[in-house]
């Protein structure tokens, strides 16, 4: 990501879009670390927080993780959101409700089954 020295600072709303199209492009692949954002920061002229802000919008989106310590990294599609380390808090929530909904879903079916075979027995709708 470059600027040059006339351009305006970029907003973390326009940092993170940039960074948006660079994954949805594959310059950024799954597991690829983006800039330390310290560093980045400084190469942007811009405030940390800035920054910050930005990777937080892709993190909410689920484009990336970040562990604590080792930087931000483009998140691999094919993993299950919220199951992997540095995953979004929201993320992990959903992953977990979603899997509630699933095994609910199933016992549902489970229990169709069974009374759809009843009443195929018996011939007729069982009483209300």
């Amino acid at each position: 990501m470059e600027l040059s020295p006339d351009a305006p600072k970029p907003t973390a709303k326009e940092i993170a879009a940039r960074f948006r199209a660079d994954i949805a492009k594959e310059t950024y692949g799954p597991g690829d670390r983006l800039p330390a954002a310290r560093g980045l920061a400084k190469q942007l002229g811009v405030q940390l927080m800035t920054v910050q802000s930005a990777y937080g919008q892709l993190r909410s989106e689920g484009l990336v993780i970040t562990q604590q310590g080792r930087g931000t990294f483009v998140r691999d599609p094919a993993v299950p959101l919220g199951t992997e380390s540095g995953s979004s808090p929201a993320f992990t929530a959903l992953a977990s409700e979603l899997s509630t909904i699933h095994e609910i879903l199933r016992q549902l079916g489970d229990r169709l089954d069974r009374l759809e075979r009843l009443v195929e027995g018996n011939g007729a709708p069982p009483a209300q």
